[in-house]
């Protein structure tokens, strides 16, 4: 049995504006693997495609071209989503639910039931800090207690396989280092995490590896021991800049400084 959580080969992924009539492609043959109970961390500047990217690999949305396998199993397909959570950038909450009842609807959804699902309800409100707000109604919460009620949904069902996309966005200092400490559990538990971010201190702290994304490519891969090797994030930081850097250098000698690469509909028709 194999220990590779993801499988990405060739991923190129178009979107097409009918109002410009032009086709830009967000990603372009990107490769990548994350193998079981790694934290991977895609980084990239905004538009560089890091979104598209998880979208694609839960099968949110279909490649142009290329492979996907998550678990074994093509993108999206059920018997994977079975142990699969998300946690999106911008999640939606039923304002007008409770904790406890947001989470006994998910718990649902993954068909749990019983002393299983009141006991997983109960451990993850611990694991979240949320057990004194459970009866309170969900428009009544702060920004970051809803981010960790968040995080609690997706892992009402336990899974092995774990999507985060920016998952600090907005939240205070004290909000990030529970987020943080989270995720940090999690890797102890021998979950696999792949998650979005820009706050690279963070991401030094959780993850094992990191890949670069940039204008859909990815143009850079390492392991966090090998780039962080004083324990500063800084280097970290001087990394991903180096790399976007050299990489905006090689786009302006080939003359490519748009933000996609764009082929015009009369060119290539629809797909």
């Amino acid at each position: 049995m194999t220990d590779t959580v993801i499988r990405v080969e060739g991923l190129v992924k178009d979107h097409f504006s009918h109002f410009l009539r032009k086709r830009f492609r967000a990603l372009d043959g990107v490769n990548l693997t994350v193998q079981k109970g790694e934290a991977f961390g895609l980084l990239g500047p905004n538009g560089a495609g890091k979104t598209t990217t998880q979208k694609l690999l839960l099968g949110l949305i279909k490649p142009t071209a290329g492979s996907i396998t998550v678990l074994g199993k093509a993108a999206g397909e059920k018997s994977a989503l079975q142990r699969i959570g998300f946690l999106p950038e911008n999640p939606y909450f039923y304002a007008y639910l409770t904790a406890q009842e947001f989470l006994d609807f998910f718990a649902q959804l993954f068909d749990l039931s019983g002393k299983v699902k009141a006991d997983r309800i109960k451990e993850l409100l611990e694991l979240v800090s949320l057990t004194e707000a459970k009866d309170r109604p969900i428009r009544k919460f702060s920004k970051g207690m809803m981010q960790r009620l968040g995080v609690a949904q997706a892992l009402i069902n336990d899974p092995d396989l774990v999507f985060f996309d920016e998952p600090n966005s907005g939240l205070d200092p004290i909000g990030r280092r529970d987020i943080r400490q989270i995720m940090l559990l999690l890797k102890k538990q021998g979950k696999t995490i792949f998650f979005n971010s820009h706050m690279l201190p963070d991401v030094k702290e959780i993850c094992d590896r990191v890949g670069i994304l940039h204008r859909g490519k990815m143009i850079g891969e390492n392991r966090i021991s090998e780039i962080c090797k004083s324990g500063s994030y800084q280097e970290l930081e001087d990394y991903f800049m180096n790399m976007i850097s050299n990489a905006e250098d090689e786009y302006r000698k080939t003359g490519s400084v748009t933000p996609y690469h764009i082929e015009r509909e009369a060119q290539t028709g629809p797909r």
